[in-house]
């Protein structure tokens, strides 16, 4: 499905923050560039019409194993995941002579 790119941690009055969320995608990956870049790139993604430009969050609770690589219990294919593979496929491999969708 791809490496996480950043973690979302829920903050609780009853204990120390956990991670409810690992996220995915090249909006989480440009904030962490900084601001600027994670609203240039959300902009990009919206505006290409590739998602709505929001990360693909996947709970903890689909993850099965963590360490330098994350399993997740999850189909790539079904979720958000790929969504600029997708998009690239679309608008620009299968524009290249020879190289369009293979049946």
């Amino acid at each position: 499905m791809g490496k996480v790119d950043g973690i979302v941690l829920e903050l609780r009055k009853d204990g120390p923050p956990r991670v409810a969320f690992v996220e995915i995608g090249p909006v989480t990956l440009a904030r962490r560039l900084g601001p600027a870049f994670g609203r240039l790139m959300q902009a990009i993604d919206v505006g290409f019409g590739v998602s709505d430009g929001a990360p693909l969050r996947i709970p903890l609770s689909k993850v099965r194993d963590a360490g330098i690589e994350a399993a997740v219990d999850l189909e790539a294919e079904e979720t958000r995941a790929w969504d600029w593979e997708r998009w690239l496929r679309r608008h620009v491999i299968d524009r290249i002579p020879g190289a369009g969708s293979r049946s």
